[in-house]
């Protein structure tokens, strides 16, 4: 083996070994415990938005990342938007979204790196929900939806 294999295993030996429990040790609300898997931030992802409003409410929707604009829509009631990506390995992957129904909005992020989210996602599907009163998070494992965002008045665009 050559001086530089051996220095270059050796560092990444050191990297995995120091910097993976610092990644995926942050701990949940109310001590919850969960286990990340070698590879679990990095599979195939799925968001989904649904207009869950009442009296055939028109729900405008544009979402993006940095690197993606998801164009603009517009959901009738019980109709959805989805789309599926992978994290980026390095970097910070982000989506957001702006939704807006007669003459109020809300904007806010989608998909961010963070495992408490992760963990309401069930660690590969995000289900949003805009309603009358708000904006919500389905939480998969318990079987709920969270309220997460209010709708401001007004419209951006």
């Amino acid at each position: 083996m050559s001086f530089f294999y051996k220095n270059f295993m050796f560092f990444l030996l050191v990297l995995t070994t120091a910097v993976t429990p610092l990644i995926f040790s942050s701990s949940y609300e109310r001590g919850e415990s969960h286990n990340i898997k070698s590879g679990e931030l990095y599979k195939t992802w799925h968001v989904n938005v649904t207009n869950g409003m009442s009296n055939n409410k028109i729900l405008f929707l544009h979402c993006k990342s940095a690197q993606n604009d998801l164009g603009i829509q517009n959901l009738i009631v019980g109709n959805y938007s989805t789309w599926k990506f992978r994290p980026r390995i390095f970097g910070k992957t982000l989506f957001w979204c702006y939704m807006a129904s007669d003459n109020s909005h809300a904007a806010f992020d989608v998909y961010w790196e963070d495992e408490n989210f992760f963990y309401r996602c069930n660690w590969k599907f995000c289900d949003w929900i805009a309603k009358d009163n708000g904006i919500y998070l389905k939480n998969i494992p318990k079987g709920y939806d969270e309220f997460r965002h209010k709708w401001e008045p007004g419209r951006l665009y």
